[in-house]
């Protein structure tokens, strides 16, 4: 029992509760193995590295301050480095030399000698209270530009290289979304598609859909790329004042598919969370006897389609890939029977989560789902609309005459799910993924085969890995042929944190790159070939 604690402890120290030092000038790894000589570039992640400030701490592992770190490979060498994310956030805290700005899961407060009447009038006058800066969540792509970004209407771009950051920039001043996810997508043009909400613009909510062309138009001005971006399609909320809470979606060639699933935001109590003493994430609720909406935009039309698709309630962070087959739509996602998981990520949760008192009440189960573009009109109530042999996925009409679609389950236990970028929007076969059992904490990084739901896997004792990334072979003839990359937090004391780069293929270690600093668990980021960023 006093080695589970013991064990534990150490995991939440190390893992979650250590604050981290950045490293900002670049720091050679040690390597073990073999480095593929093709691997040129810079693995760019972003995730949350200062968990306290001065005595406040923040009450959940989302809330912590950002910290920019990357990995370049050059000529077979590893070299590393690390930035804080130089937000208004970040400098008002250290400023205050504590906490000042609120985040969703920690509501801050005024110093109490400070006249709290003004901070209340400041609060009043926002319907949607004014969020924070601080993007600790993923890396996106505009035009030339890079961001850090979170979830609120405010990225920061930052310098890929060097890792400093540049301007603020306010998605408001460019589409009307008050919340933006951190996921978008790429198509073939080199455009980005994102998604966002817009909450009571001209008394109505609704989820926004839009476009940023490949590079900045507007070169000589430096003006943001976001300047020239398109709203492709927009989606009235099925209730006004409670818009659903969304992290990712999936994009075919064709479609969009968004997933408006009943895990609500309630606007009025957020407006109202800092004078009733509580937290934004409170007012998110999840209402399991409600329907998952599943809205399908036609990106040539730029409209929803006309049939009416759903499912049961669920709770879904990301999407794995979507693709068009035969007159349907395939889309595969990682889901959950409720929100627990947002929960176990309170710091005082986190301890329990890892010990055998408490543990998931809900795996994540990946979920195969398939939509028929086209469904049979004279089809009986309660018919399988779906013609894919491949698949146990289901989908029939219900007496008012919508879609009720049924998933086929592919596997559980995988979260942070990454495939060959290659292949998005087109009929795929692996998905590369964090594992996890009873707790929330990835112990294992898998390879799982859609079609023969085999399942490879890396595991090391006392080692945490992050999101694994694809990145693929330059003159790749299969979809796996490249590499992962994962870095990894050890609680082991003999060892140091590492960059771990498998093979794809085999799931084989090719090598690791050690580094002499204070690695972070990250979140999520992007890879940059050699052209774009350099040691």
């Amino acid at each position: 029992m006093d080695s589970n604690n013991s064990l534990v402890d150490s995991v939440v120290n190390i893992v979650f509760c250590k604050d981290r030092d950045e490293c900002p000038e670049p720091t050679k790894a040690k390597v073990q193995g073999q480095i593929p000589k093709w691997l040129k570039g810079t693995l760019l992640r972003n995730g949350p590295g200062k968990h306290s400030v001065g005595e406040m701490s923040y009450n959940h592992w989302f809330d912590g301050l950002a910290l920019l770190h990357s990995f370049t490979f050059k000529d077979g060498e590893v070299y590393y480095r690390s930035r804080f994310l130089r937000s208004d956030t970040y400098t008002s805290n250290m400023e205050a030399n504590r906490i000042v700005v609120s985040e969703f899961g920690t509501m801050a407060y005024p110093d109490p000698c400070k006249n709290i009447f003004s901070k209340a009038f400041t609060y009043l006058s926002h319907v949607v209270p004014e969020f924070t800066d601080n993007c600790l969540i993923n890396i996106i792509n505009y035009g030339d530009d890079f961001y850090a970004s979170s979830e609120t209407n405010f990225i920061r771009k930052i310098d890929p290289e060097t890792l400093e950051t540049l301007e603020k920039v306010d998605y408001m001043k460019y589409v009307t979304v008050n919340l933006a996810t951190s996921h978008p997508h790429y198509d073939n043009a080199g455009n980005t598609i994102n998604m966002g909400t817009s909450i009571g613009d001209k008394g109505k909510t609704k989820y926004m859909v839009f476009k940023v062309p490949p590079a900045n138009i507007d070169t000589e001005k430096k003006k943001s790329p976001l300047k020239n971006a398109e709203v492709l399609c927009s989606i009235p909320a099925h209730r006004m004042l409670s818009p659903s809470y969304y992290h990712s979606f999936g994009m075919t060639e064709n479609y969009i598919v968004f997933l408006e699933q009943p895990l609500k935001l309630d606007i009025m109590k957020m407006a109202t969370a800092y004078f009733r003493g509580v937290n934004w994430a409170s007012c998110i609720a999840f209402h399991g006897d409600e329907k998952t909406w599943i809205h399908i935009i036609d990106k040539r039309s730029k409209k929803p389609v006309a049939q009416k698709f759903y499912t049961d309630a669920l709770v879904a962070y990301h999407h794995a890939n979507a693709y068009e087959e035969d007159g349907h739509i395939v889309f595969d996602i990682v889901t959950y029977k409720d929100n627990s998981l947002y929960d176990m990520f309170y710091m005082a949760n986190i301890k329990k989560g890892l010990s055998e008192d408490a543990v998931l009440t809900s795996i994540p189960t990946c979920m195969r789902y398939v939509i028929p573009l086209q469904p049979d009109k004279n089809a009986e109530e309660g018919a399988n609309l779906v013609k894919l042999p491949s698949t146990t996925a289901s989908a029939a009409k219900d007496k008012d005459g919508n879609i009720s679609c049924h998933p086929e389950l592919l596997c559980e236990g995988i979260e942070l799910p990454r495939i060959n970028y290659n292949y998005n929007a087109k009929k795929y076969r692996y998905v590369y993924a964090s594992h996890v059992e009873w707790r929330p904490i990835p112990t294992k990084i898998v390879k799982f085969d859609t079609v023969t739901k085999d399942m490879l896997v890396w595991t090391e004792d006392m080692c945490w890995p992050a999101e694994p990334l694809f990145i693929p072979h330059p003159d790749a003839k299969e979809e796996d042929d490249g590499v992962i990359l994962s870095s990894i937090v050890s609680t082991d004391p003999n060892k140091s944190p590492y960059l771990l780069i498998l093979d794809a293929k085999t799931f084989k270690e090719l090598g690791r790159a050690s580094v002499d600093a204070s690695i972070h668990l990250d979140l999520h980021g992007i890879f940059l070939p050699e052209k774009n960023s350099s040691a």
